[in-house]
């Protein structure tokens, strides 16, 4: 029965790291394509505009 739980323990561990890696190389993969397409299109980023002082600014990055 030991044995069982530490197998499942294992998996649940192996199963969460799986999914991180995932979400990590999606994110990657975003920032990329954005990267790509800035600088095909020779821009430097996306204005927000600020709603309290009504300045835009550069998107921060996520």
């Amino acid at each position: 029965m030991p044995q069982l739980i530490l197998l499942l323990l294992f998996a649940a561990i192996a199963w969460f790291g799986y999914r991180k890696f995932v979400a990590d190389a999606e994110k990657l993969s975003r920032r990329q394509q954005e990267a790509r397409r800035r600088e095909e299109t020779g821009t430097q980023g996306t204005l927000v505009k600020d709603p309290v002082t009504g300045e835009y600014r550069l998107k921060e990055p996520e």
